[in-house]
This record gives C-alpha cells, structure tokens and sequence, in this order.
C-alpha cells in the first residue's frame, strides 16, 4: 500500500508556485496590499505608455512648428490660439514674441532691458514646459520608493501571523509556518515587481524630459537672437 500512496502524493504535488492560490490564501492584510501593489504597477505602466506616446507626439509638433516658424513671414498666424494648442515650442516663441511687443509699444526705451524681459519670458515659459511634463513622473518616483517597503509591510506581517500560527497550534514544524511565509514574501515580490520598472522609467523618461527642455532651450534662445535683431533695426 506504501507504494501506490506514495505515486499519488508525488502526482498531485505542486510543480510550481502558484500566485493565485497563494494570494487566495493569504491573510486579509497582506492581500490588500498586494491589491494595492498590483493596481500601483497598472497605473505605473498606463503611464510609461501614455507618457512614451505624448513626448513623441509633443516632439513631432514642436519641429514641425519650429520649421515653418523660420520659413513663414506671418507669425501672427503661426501663434494664434489654435497653434499654441498643445505646443511647447509655439508658446515658447509666443512669450518672447508678445513680451517685445509689449516692450515696442512702450517705446523701446532701453534696448537692453527689454531683451533681459523677452529672455525671461521665454525661459520661464521653457521652465513652465517642462514643470507640466514632470509633473506626470511624480507618481512613477513615488512608486519606485515606496513600492518596496509596502511589499516589506506585507512581508512582516505575513511572517508574524505564522509565529501566531505557530503559538496557536504549538508546532513549530516547516509544514505550519512554510505557507504563510510563502504568501508574506510574495508581497514583497509584487512590491519590487512594481517598483523597478518605476525607477527605470522616471530616470529614463526625466532623460527626456530634460533632452525636451534643452531643445525648447535652444530654440528660445534663436527667437531671443530674431528679437534683438528687430530691436536694433527699429
């Protein structure tokens, strides 16, 4: 009888972990923060994929804008309303733009000051660009630092229900306490399973976010050139 009950057991035992039946079993506590991990992770890759798609879009129209800037002689209407739409470079050049022509009209009494403005103006409108670009990667950091110590807390309090357990059924063998530490170190497997691809992409994206700025930079910088030429030519 030994042998045929011992292929039985070897033929239902599990071959692997199972993430579904170890979160079905686990204690209240840890299963809410696994919840909340799991939908962390969720909202961290909607925006890695939502924020990928904005910069290329963002990208495409800022060069576009920026070409026909240069080759077009009606800026009026590259920077009405409409163009200014969602597009950093089209605003960038409007500030500077408006801010000399504010300063023409007052009679453009001291050249030098009126370039500082029109330069201020439009760094603090590439400043502005990427503040609202970054804000966006606030939750990416917040996960990345918080991700993995929400999963310890899963952790530890998965671990002192099996010394509860332990206490209540006064064995201390590996059978009793192996299931509970297997579901308190599972948090912590969500948690960093939501916290490295968080890292990854806010250093990446804040990469591209600064590489943005610095191409807003440049181009604000050759508008500030086209503007003191107008100036010195009234």
């Amino acid at each position: 009888m030994t042998g045929p009950h011992l292929f039985l057991a070897a033929a239902v035992a599990p071959t692997r972990l199972d993430p579904i039946e170890l979160f079905l079993q686990a204690d209240i506590v840890v299963q809410l923060v696994i919840v909340g991990l799991v939908l962390a992770s969720i909202w961290v890759w909607a925006i890695i994929f939502g924020f990928g798609v904005r910069m290329s879009r963002l990208r495409s129209k800022s060069a576009a804008f920026e070409d026909e800037f240069w080759s077009n002689s009606d800026v009026d209407g590259l920077l009405d309303a409409r163009r200014r739409k969602d597009n950093p470079s089209a605003r960038v050049a409007a500030a500077g733009i408006q801010e000399f022509r504010s300063s023409h009209k007052a009679g453009l009494k001291d050249p030098e000051a009126a370039r500082a403005r029109v330069a201020q103006a439009m760094d603090g409108q590439v400043a502005l660009e990427a503040d609202t670009l970054a804000k966006r990667l606030g939750f990416l950091a917040t996960v990345g630092s918080v991700a993995p110590f929400v999963g310890l807390f899963g952790t530890v309090w998965g671990i002192m229900n099996s010394f509860f357990q332990i206490g209540l059924q006064q064995n201390s063998s590996l059978a009793v306490v192996a299931p509970g530490i297997a579901e308190a170190l599972f948090a912590t497997a969500i948690g960093l399973f939501a916290a490295i691809p968080a890292v990854i992409a806010y250093n990446r994206l804040s990469g591209k976010v600064n590489a943005f700025e610095a191409g807003l930079g440049l181009f604000a910088d050759k508008v500030h050139a086209q503007i003191s030429r107008e100036m010195e030519s009234v």
